[in-house]
Formats: structure tokens, C-alpha cells, sequence
């Protein structure tokens, strides 16, 4: 049985007008930490949206790419954009193989896209997704409702909680914002 790649904790938010996206840098294969440093998270569309991946990342690239081409295709909107990637996520041979989920934020909209097809918005506009999720999630909640912090400053503290939590999370932070 191959060994298990479990990766990450990213986290997504918009508060107080800015937008921000946030990922840890850990890669997990079995019980051993193969990379401390990698780039989970990125800016789509003309910097207009924000995207995270957790799961097997050549699976997440291509992902990405298929996302990407939708947003292109509909000029910018992340919810039609997501509907049609979950459509082929979910039928498409190829592609209903691929392990991983995709956090998707834009100042109006927040989403996770799974190969199942499912497409949620969270009721708060926080995605959380990954090994952490939960962790990250709790925290920002608590933050955006009892502190002064920014969009960036609340996903930065988020993710370093989960990171004191998840062993499959670090402080090896990268954010995004818009």
C-alpha cells in the first residue's frame, strides 16, 4: 500500500474589504516531512480571485489549470466557474481520479470545490480546507468576532494555531490578498 500524502491547511477570508488566502508550506508522505517550503495557494484571473489547494499537488495543478480555463471561459465568475469544474471533476475519467479539494475565494464570493461534486459556500465566507482545516477555521472565527485584526493578520494567526495542532501543518506561511 502506498504511503499516505497528507497536506495542509489553507485557510480564506474577506474582512473589512481586503481578501486574503493563506496556506502552510508542509508536505507529509507517511510519517516523513518531505518538503517544508511549498506554495499552496495562488492569484487567478488577473489577480482578481484567490485559490488554495490541499491534496496531491500535480493533482491540484491541474486542477488550477481546469479552474483557470473556466474563469477565462466566464469571464470572472467564480460560481459558474466552479460549477462547470465540479461537472467535469465528477464525470470526466480522468480527472474523477484526482485527490484533492480547492478553496476558492473572491471578494464576493467564497467556495470548496471537491471531485465530488459538491460546491459549498460556507454561511460566515471563511473556507478552510485540509489536514488543519477545522484548527484554522476555529480560529479565524474567533478572531474576525474578538479582535481588530486584518484579513492577512487573521490568516496568518490562524494558520500558525493550526500549525501548534496539526502535525501535518507548519509555520511555513504563504499569503495571498487582494
Amino acid at each position: 500500500m502506498p504511503d499516505i500524502i497528507k497536506a495542509t491547511t489553507v485557510l480564506g477570508l474577506t474582512h473589512r474589504g481586503r481578501t486574503a488566502i493563506g496556506s502552510d508550506g508542509q508536505v507529509t508522505v507517511g510519517q516523513t516531512v518531505m518538503k517544508h517550503h511549498a506554495r499552496k495557494v495562488r492569484k487567478m484571473y488577473n489577480d482578481a480571485i484567490l485559490a488554495g489547494f490541499a491534496g496531491a499537488a500535480a493533482d491540484a495543478f491541474t486542477l488550477f489549470g481546469k479552474f483557470e480555463e473556466y474563469l477565462e471561459k466566464h469571464r470572472g465568475n467564480v460560481e459558474r466557474s466552479a460549477v462547470d469544474l465540479a461537472k467535469e471533476w465528477r464525470t470526466d475519467k480522468y480527472l474523477r481520479q484526482l485527490e484533492a479539494l480547492l478553496a476558492v475565494i473572491s471578494p464576493d464570493k467564497a467556495l470548496v470545490i471537491s471531485g465530488t461534486g459538491e460546491i459549498i459556500e460556507p454561511d460566515d465566507g471563511i473556507v478552510a480546507i485540509g489536514s488543519g482545516g477545522s484548527f484554522a477555521l476555529a480560529a479565524a472565527r474567533m478572531l474576525v468576532k474578538h479582535s481588530d485584526l486584518s484579513a492577512r493578520e487573521i490568516v496568518q494567526e490562524a494558520l500558525e494555531t493550526a500549525a501548534d495542532i496539526c502535525i501535518y501543518t507548519n509555520k511555513s506561511i504563504t499569503i495571498e490578498e487582494l
